[in-house]
């Protein structure tokens, strides 16, 4: 059986289909990290995911890690810190520390990540245009933990997640996932399985099941722009209350 080809991007703004991914998820190499590109990338269920000094890689793999925000789950523990008031909580407050933040959590030893310095200028550029956003977890006044991602159409793409304190980047998640179920978003996309967010309710699907959620996720009303204002903390103490 031979080796499925790994496609080298031009110019163009074009992807090769999602299906002719190599078995883990490897689909094309090379292109740039342009607004127009990420937007298009992610509008066909592709995302990038590279390290420092090499080609920017892009993926699409199968099965695809999903969170359906109505099936997020909140354990005993996450509950008692709800009830606690531990975190305080925001949306795209501060996007740039969010990202940042990630990145450190996500370092190697050799001092080298994935969120490179030149994913943290796109995906500033993306949220600049209101397409990324952030979930920030806080106490004490300094930043505990968090997320970011994408918003298109009713599907969020998670980029990374970070947490300095037990329980912050749940409780940024659950925000998260409370909003996106209000606003009437269909999915978070998880990108990868990880037995945290497995935990917390996420789940592997077929590929080909994702591309087609994703597609008429798609074609719901955006929500572009700052989130700041639109964020509700009743929606966290409902999930404290057992909501």
């Amino acid at each position: 059986m031979y080796p499925m080809p790994v496609f080298l991007l031009s110019e163009d703004i074009a992807f090769p289909p999602p299906e002719l991914a190599e078995p883990d998820g490897l689909l094309a190499v090379g292109g740039d990290l342009s607004v127009k590109r990420l937007l298009e990338a992610y509008r066909r269920g592709i995302f990038p995911w590279y390290s420092e000094g090499t080609p920017i890689l892009w993926w699409s793999p199968d099965p695809r890690l999903v969170l359906f925000p109505r099936e997020v789950k909140v354990s005993r523990s996450l509950r008692q810190t709800l009830r606690k008031g531990a975190f305080a909580v925001s949306m795209d407050r501060a996007f740039a520390e969010v990202i940042g933040a990630c990145a450190g959590v996500h370092g190697r030893r050799d001092g080298s990540t994935w969120i490179t310095r030149e994913m943290r200028e796109a995906y500033t550029r993306l949220h600049e245009q209101g397409h990324a956003h952030s979930v920030e977890a806080w106490t004490g006044g300094h930043l505990a933990g968090g997320l970011y991602g994408v918003a298109l159409g009713g599907a969020f793409f998670g980029e990374s997640m970070f947490s300095l304190r037990s329980d912050a980047s749940k409780v940024a998640l659950l925000a998260l996932a409370g909003h996106l179920e209000r606003w009437g978003f269909d999915l978070i996309d998880c990108q990868v399985s990880t037995e945290h967010l497995k935990r917390m309710g996420a789940r592997e699907i077929p590929r080909r099941a994702f591309l087609s959620r994703l597609g008429r996720a798609l074609r719901k009303r955006r929500r572009p722009g700052c989130w700041a204002e639109r964020f509700d903390p009743a929606l966290l103490r409902a999930f404290a209350a057992g909501g």
